[in-house]
């Protein structure tokens, strides 16, 4: 992510101010700011976002976020306290708006935010599912990620490529359930690496996403499945696209013979 955002400062996408940035909630989302907060090379930024959470408190107190504006306050009580026990300092670099102002699309587009949300899980063509487990199963709500993903100037998808020690791939043929589609994502990242998919066709992004976001435990299948599947303009085998779901349902891990998987 780092990276990826100052090769696009070089190349002169984004100023070198840097936009807006705007975060979903989550562990994944707060070890991104704090890279980007401990980094000397990334420059000072505001935020513009639905939820204030631990990490921005940080960047707060370094000096590295100058603002930020969001609708709630997500912190654990000891950053709470920090909060309103240093009000006079945060006070001035904090506000909470309503939700019809912080998620606002002609508010998000002007500003020229940068959307960094999280997945749950993302299919080879870039459709992402945020929200729920199988496709049935919520485990958390969509949020503002809409909103951001198709208002702002970059819209970037971050998640794990793996879960449960390797039983569950976040890289899938396709998501049984899509909050934000192929259409609305810009970027997605993993700690595998990064897919820039500004540009790219339907087959040039299922490469890129799986050479470079996938577990390389979970790559071979997924290139099977594209090679195997139906020529189309997006290629897909109806009978095998929730086969890992499938899997995973039926014996507890989507790649059932794989031993645990080191991430």
């Amino acid at each position: 992510m780092i990276r990826f955002l100052l090769s696009e400062k070089q190349a002169g996408r984004i100023p070198k101010e840097f936009f807006p940035l705007q975060a979903g909630v989550g562990n994944t989302a707060n070890a991104v700011l704090a890279g980007l907060g401990n980094h000397p090379d990334i420059p000072t930024f505001y935020m513009y976002s639905e939820v204030f959470q631990d990490a921005m408190l940080d960047l707060l107190a370094q000096g590295k976020l100058l603002g930020a504006s969001a609708t709630a306050l997500t912190v654990v009580p000891e950053k709470l306290k920090e909060l309103t026990d240093n009000m006079d300092y945060f006070g001035q670099r904090i506000v909470l708006r309503p939700q019809e102002i912080s998620n606002h699309p002609g508010i998000i587009r002007r500003l020229g935010v940068i959307a960094m949300n999280t997945a749950l899980e993302i299919d080879i063509y870039g459709n992402v599912n945020s929200s729920h487990v199988l496709g049935t199963q919520i485990m958390n709500g969509v949020g503002g990620s809409g909103e951001f993903t198709r208002n702002s100037h970059l819209s970037i998808f971050m998640t794990p490529s793996i879960a449960k020690q390797g039983r569950i791939s976040a890289v899938v043929p396709m998501t049984p359930h899509v909050d934000n589609n192929e259409h609305s994502v810009q970027v997605v990242v993993t700690e595998q690496g990064l897919a820039d998919l500004r540009g790219l066709g339907p087959l040039e992004r299922a490469e890129t996403i799986i050479n470079t976001c996938a577990h390389p435990a979970y790559r071979p299948y997924l290139h099977d499945y594209l090679q195997q599947s139906p020529q189309g303009h997006i290629k897909h085998d109806l009978s095998r696209c929730f086969e890992l779901h499938r899997n995973f349902m039926a014996e507890g891990s989507m790649l059932p013979d794989a031993a645990d998987i080191e991430a």
